[in-house]
């Protein structure tokens, strides 16, 4: 997957939220060695620098570590993988919620629209659209 990093943001911030995201998704398993800082920062055309500092923020939280000869690996503690994975979908559905009161929808507008557009996605997905 490409790495669509926006200049609005700061780009560590964005390397952080991208490996959590592989990570919680299951591009990355637990106990599953990470790319080297140089890979990475290539693959994402950042500075190494910049590479680093967002792999030690993950390692503070726990999310990754590392072995000083072998590199870096993801946590197996799969709570605390299923707990960011938790935290970065609150986020979402607090962002939506958020737009869809500038919207002007109620609660049960919004709950109503959501499963609607999700009956309709799954039954697009199970017949191949």
């Amino acid at each position: 997957m490409a790495w669509n990093l926006d200049s609005q943001r700061p780009i560590y911030a964005q390397i952080i939220e991208r490996v959590q995201y592989d990570i919680v998704s299951g591009h990355y398993n637990p106990g599953d060695k990470l790319p080297s800082v140089r890979e990475l920062a290539c693959e994402a055309s950042v500075n190494p620098n910049t590479m680093q500092k967002a792999l030690s923020e993950l390692e503070q939280s726990g999310l990754v570590y590392s072995q000083r000869t072998t590199g870096r690996f993801i946590t197996k503690d799969t709570s605390c993988i299923r707990k960011i994975r938790e935290e970065l979908a609150k986020q979402q559905v607090l962002e939506m919620i958020r737009r869809m009161k500038q919207l002007g929808f109620t609660k049960e507008e919004t709950l109503t629209l959501m499963d609607k557009i999700y009956e309709e996605a799954t039954y697009e997905h199970t017949i191949g659209v």
